[in-house]
């Protein structure tokens, strides 16, 4: 306790504010601020790779089998003349998914927000423990650099979709997929998984511990709820992976049976028995279900924090959002077995897990009525961060509302495995967490390098953004409905699914028009930290903790005391004040009472 006193006590500390190297800064950086912009940096390259092969397998479903100049200059070996060899289009789905859920969704969004705010908005000199912060990042961007050195290796990446079931990826002579590609793959979330670990444990840390004075929890804002329950999810789930792959790597490399029994390649019989490759989706699973909402509760945090303050209005129902996050967080971790719905599980376990998936749209609901409350005759300020958070709720409740189709046992079943699924976790999960990384970056780039974005270009890239994700998902609902399977590398060899040749060809249009369009966002990213205007301290008149730091970044960010909280996070458009937001560390007024909703 007395170390925690003296970070908030003293004025100045020498420490925060030495002479630092360019290798100090911006390599083995202890700042958090800086940290933030490593894991953001680096989960946006990440994300340009995952994007990438999104539209090179969208083009191969939409033109099977016609040549394409950029499969021969991408995949060199895997197009010859031009033409997807079958055997990487699955490759390409995998890492596309892994790179997408893990590297940009979980430590590219909560990364680089949950290192940013945390101490800044709780009035924080830094993290509880800076040094493991780093180790966090520098374990992050390793399994980054693994993962992508495995599209190299000769006999290809990991092919066995993203959830790597058993068996195809415990025989390494199963397939190409299922060699030296699919061991890099393992070691490389194995590695993901523990900066996970070490920056979760971080984060819920310094959220317990190093508060100032007055910040209780009921005063913390949203954005901070959610990173800190994202952070006690992680702690416990990721583990369950890392058990997974720890034992499917053990099937591989040294004979044991775990998940394999009575597998028969080519006629021969090999020696495995006893395992089970279902006890490898409960375990996946139990991580995987969870798994969505860490991706999914940061952009909920940061979504409400946007919202309240440019619609000059408090979040509607403090109270009731902290305890969704809460209710959301428990359930998430007892519903993952809607999506083993057809491995044989018996009906009365599938009916228990229909309930509690169907309960968990309950807290979802919760949070979605209080958006849309929040927005109700305020005074909205539609920049691009705000149109983004709109977005988010747009495509939220999309989602969400085809989740209960797939939540119901019944229902499942007939559009298990189909394009429905990937319309709707899409949609709720990859769009919407998205829209809420995106709508962060514009309302928090100035925090970040002092300047702001071009909101012209803003509105440029929501707009076309949006159209093209709805373009894209929406219509995968309706040949799913049809029967259209996922991962299948071409359809027509099924003279069925010809009518939906078309659709097919619309959405893959819409792909490659939406990620044309992400470049939009990268220019205006990357050409923003010299040339953007400079930011001025408080630029959308916010009431958290954030914006009383000075632009100019110091480590330690604040050059005095570290300011004292006399109020909760949401006085806008307070009666009594002569502007329509108020600061948490102006203390109350003589009579004044501060606001719980």
């Amino acid at each position: 306790m007395s170390a925690i006193l003296d970070t908030h006590g003293h004025d100045d500390h020498d420490v925060h504010h030495h002479k630092e190297t360019f290798v100090t800064k911006y390599i083995f950086s202890i700042d958090h601020k800086m940290i933030a912009k490593q894991y953001l940096v680096t989960g946006t390259l990440m994300g340009v790779i995952g994007v990438l092969m999104s539209i090179m397998f969208r083009m191969q479903i939409a033109w099977p089998e016609e040549p394409n100049v950029l499969f021969e200059a991408l995949l060199g070996k895997w197009a010859p003349d031009g033409v997807m060899d079958a055997d990487v289009y699955l490759a390409l789905v995998t890492i596309h998914g892994t790179i997408m859920v893990f590297f940009v969704l979980t430590a590219g969004l909560s990364g680089t927000f949950s290192n940013l705010l945390i101490p800044l908005q709780i009035g924080a000199r830094d993290m509880a423990s800076g040094f493991l912060n780093m180790v966090s990042y520098w374990l992050f961007f390793i399994s980054c650099v693994i993962m992508i050195s495995s599209l190299f290796v000769e006999a290809g990446p990991a092919a066995a979709g993203w959830t790597i079931y058993p068996p195809l990826s415990a025989l390494p002579m199963a397939s190409g997929g299922s060699g030296l590609g699919m061991t890099l793959w393992l070691v490389s979330m194995a590695i993901f998984i523990a900066s996970s670990l070490i920056g979760s444990l971080n984060y819920i840390v310094t959220v317990i511990n190093l508060r100032t004075k007055g910040m209780s929890m009921t005063r913390l804002p949203l954005t901070i709820w959610a990173f800190f329950v994202t952070a006690v999810i992680g702690v416990v789930s990721f583990p369950v992976l890392l058990s997974a792959a720890l034992l499917l790597i053990m099937d591989r490399s040294f004979g044991t049976s775990f998940f394999l029994s009575d597998i028969f390649i080519q006629g021969e019989v090999l020696h495995y028995q006893g395992g089970s490759p279902v006890l490898f989706e409960h375990l996946f699973w139990f991580l995987g279900h969870p798994e969505v909402y860490i991706v999914i509760l940061p952009a909920m945090g940061l979504v409400s924090e946007i919202m309240a303050s440019n619609s000059r209005k408090p979040i509607f129902g403090y109270r009731a959002m902290i305890a969704s996050i809460l209710a959301i967080a428990f359930l998430s971790t007892i519903v993952w077995g809607h999506h083993m719905f057809i491995s044989g599980m018996n009906p009365f376990l599938g009916s228990v897990f229909t309930f509690t998936t169907l309960l968990i749209a309950i807290p979802s609901a919760v949070k979605a009525f209080n958006w849309i409350t929040t927005l109700w005759k305020g005074n909205l300020q539609m920049n691009p961060a705000m149109l983004f958070s709109i977005g988010f709720v747009s495509t939220f409740i999309t989602g969400g509302l085809t989740g209960i189709i797939l939540g119901d046992s019944a229902l499942d079943i007939n559009v298990h495995d189909t394009y429905f699924v990937i319309a709707h976790f899409h949609l709720v999960m990859g769009i919407s967490a998205l829209y809420g990384m995106f709508a962060g970056i514009y309302h928090w780039y100035p925090k970040m390098f002092g300047r702001m974005m071009n909101k012209n270009l803003g509105y440029l890239h929501f707009w076309i953004t949006a159209i093209c994700a709805y373009g894209v998902f929406f219509p995968m609902h309706f040949i799913g409905m049809a029967g259209l399977p996922r991962r299948y590398y071409t359809n027509s060899n099924f003279p069925l699914f010809d009518d939906l040749a078309n659709t097919n060809v619309i959405i893959t249009v819409f792909a490659i028009i939406g990620g044309l369009a992400q470049l939009i966002y990268l220019y205006n990213f990357f050409s923003s930290m010299y040339y953007g205007k400079k930011a001025v301290q408080n630029p959308w008149r916010s009431t958290t903790l954030e914006w009383t730091t000075p632009v100019e970044h110091i480590h330690g960010n604040w050059p005095g005391a570290i300011p004292h909280v006399y109020r909760w996070s949401y006085d806008y458009s307070k009666p009594g004040h002569d502007v329509d937001f108020v600061p948490q560390n102006v203390p109350l007024k003589e009579g004044e009472e501060e606001l719980q909703h």
